[in-house]
This record gives structure tokens, sequence and C-alpha cells, in this order.
């Protein structure tokens, strides 16, 4: 146990799907997994582990936020020995073909957070996700006939953003605008794990447009399909 996952060891599998609403995670467990199990209520962060398609895959909500969803990363891949974490959660779309439900995976992550500057590097570190894990989920997308753009997001510490820097990204081709993707992509590469984030067009700034909270818990289905075909062919691939 640690102090926020109640979790005992080998009670996750080696790939944990990561939204950041826990009503996501009870949604994906009762829709999804076969005979998911409760593994985790501390904090009421639920967590997860079932069967899908004979693969044993986990997932566990992140809470909202960088600092939330290190903490809970950086005790799965050291100390639960997890190897891959895909985060599935909520984005806001910067560029106008992207629309309401509309799936993108995040191939960086470019942040205002200033959790960069704490691995004292001398330089600013790019959080990337991991290749194998990106060209699984293309490749799982592709099949399941789902869009999946692929290109950078952006990680704000901020959610209402006075200072609009949010569309100052748009023009940077950046797809859209979440608050986790950065800082999982630095917690994996600190531990030498995989990391993806994959994301739901949840609203737009462009257009004002935005799911209810009640959508953004109980729907996003195509984005969690992907997230599992994917964890399911990195079932059996190390890092």
């Amino acid at each position: 146990m640690t102090p926020h996952i109640e979790a005992k060891t080998g009670d996750f599998a080696k790939t944990v799907l990561m939204p950041g609403d826990p009503k996501r995670s009870a949604y994906i467990a009762e829709h999804y997994l076969e005979s998911p199990k409760l593994i985790n209520d501390l904090r009421g962060v639920q967590g997860y582990t079932g069967i899908y398609k004979g693969i044993p895959v986990s997932v566990m909500a992140s809470g909202m936020g960088i600092p939330s969803i290190s903490i809970y990363a950086h005790e799965l891949y050291n100390i639960y020995g997890v190897e891959n974490i895909i985060r599935i959660g909520s984005a806001g779309a910067l560029q106008a073909n992207l629309k309401l439900g509309s799936v993108v995976a995040a191939m960086s992550a470019c942040t205002d957070s200033n959790v960069t500057s704490q691995l004292e590097l001398g330089a600013y570190f790019a959080p990337t996700a991991d290749f194998t894990l990106l060209e699984t989920a293309v490749s799982k997308a592709r099949e399941l006939g789902v869009s999946m753009p692929v290109g950078p997001v952006y990680s704000s510490d901020v959610f209402y953003d006075a200072a609009n820097r949010t569309m100052r990204m748009a023009k940077l081709g950046v797809l859209a605008v979440e608050m986790e993707a950065a800082g999982l992509y630095i917690v994996a590469a600190q531990a030498g794990k995989r990391a993806l984030a994959i994301c739901s067009i949840s609203d737009s700034p462009i257009t004002g447009e935005a799911m209810d909270g009640k959508a953004r818990e109980t729907t996003f289905d195509d984005m969690i399909r992907i997230a599992l075909e994917t964890a399911g062919a990195m079932d059996g691939t190390s890092c």
C-alpha cells in the first residue's frame, strides 16, 4: 500500500488505463471488462482489474492535473510494477476540424507547468509518448475505423485561461488542450516505462461547444476501445 493506493502487490495488470474521472473508471470496468475486481477505492479514486479479450487490464482514475497523475503514475510504475499507462481523458479542441467526440493521440505534450524544471537537467525536457504504444494505438484505431489525428497537445495547469495562451498554442498546430499528458510522459521517462495519452474532444474553445458532465462520464467509447485494444496488443511486450 501507498498513501494513495490500497491495492496489493500483483493486483494491477501490466497495462493501466487512466481516465481522470473515477466514475469513468467504474463505467469502463462495468461495460468493457469481464469479472472486474475493485482493487482501490482510497480517496475515492476507483481502480479495477478485469479481463479484456482474455488479457488482464486495469483501469484507475488519475484525478485532475499534472501533480495528481504524477503521483499515481510514479507509484504504479515504481511500486506496483506497471509497464504501460494509457491516459484516456477529455480535451478541448484547438483545431476547427475536431468535433465533439473526436479522438486524438498525443505524440508530445507541451506545457506551461514548472514540472520540467524540477528535473534540474539544465535544459527543457520535451515530454513525448512511447512510440510502440503510439504506433499500436494508431494501428488499432485504423482497424476499428476510427479517425485519430496524431500530434502535440497542450497540458495546461490553468483550466480558466484568462491569458488566452490556449489560442496561441492553436496557431502552432497543437491539436487540443488537456491537463495531464506532460506529467505522465515525464514520470514514464524517469521510470523507463511506457506512456501514451489518447483524448476525446469534450469541448471546443473555438466554437464554444461543450459536452455536459454526464456525457463526459459515460461516452468516449471510440477512445476506450482504442485503448483497450492497444492494451491487449501490449500483453507480453516488455519495455
